[in-house]
């Protein structure tokens, strides 16, 4: 007999996502399934003497920046390749991920995301195995910025 699987869910290619554990309701983030790990961008970084570190989650950039303050222990050191080329370090921590119905533990590195459009990046190893990224679509599970709700009708 086969196996039942989950039906897919669709996502676009930008969401707004949300990091809960972080503080963070809503955070435009492009969905990568180019990149196998899930990036955020990140301003001030401090480590701290019990091996947590304090870092500021850069939320927006324009028209005013916006920041979240976050203290988290990290579960590990990596090099990343990133689209640059130039290996770098990052430290890499875990905490819920939220794309509409798609909740899951994600393991995500600081970095510098500074003129990028989105200021968090997730990675293939980000989304569930049923998930689909359909790449000419954006904010199919949260209200695309400017627009109006999605049960509202033009006249």
């Amino acid at each position: 007999m086969p196996r039942k699987t989950k039906d897919p869910v669709i996502v676009g290619w930008r969401e707004f996502v949300a990091l809960p554990e972080w503080g963070i309701s809503k955070l435009k983030a492009k969905i990568d399934t180019g990149a196998r790990t899930s990036a955020i961008h990140v301003g001030e970084l401090e480590e701290l003497p019990d091996g947590r570190v304090r870092f500021e989650v850069v939320v927006r950039e324009k028209p005013k920046l916006r920041t979240t303050l976050v203290e988290a222990t990290p579960v590990r050191r990596t090099v990343v390749k990133p689209s640059s080329g130039r290996k770098q370090e990052r430290l890499v921590f875990r905490t819920k991920l939220v794309i509409g119905p798609i909740e899951r533990d994600i393991e995500l590195s600081l970095v510098s995301r500074k003129g990028m459009l989105c200021r968090m990046l997730v990675g293939r190893l980000g989304l569930p195995s049923n998930t689909l990224v359909h790449p000419s679509r954006k904010y199919l599970h949260s209200e695309a910025p400017g627009t109006k709700s999605r049960t509202e009708k033009s006249p």
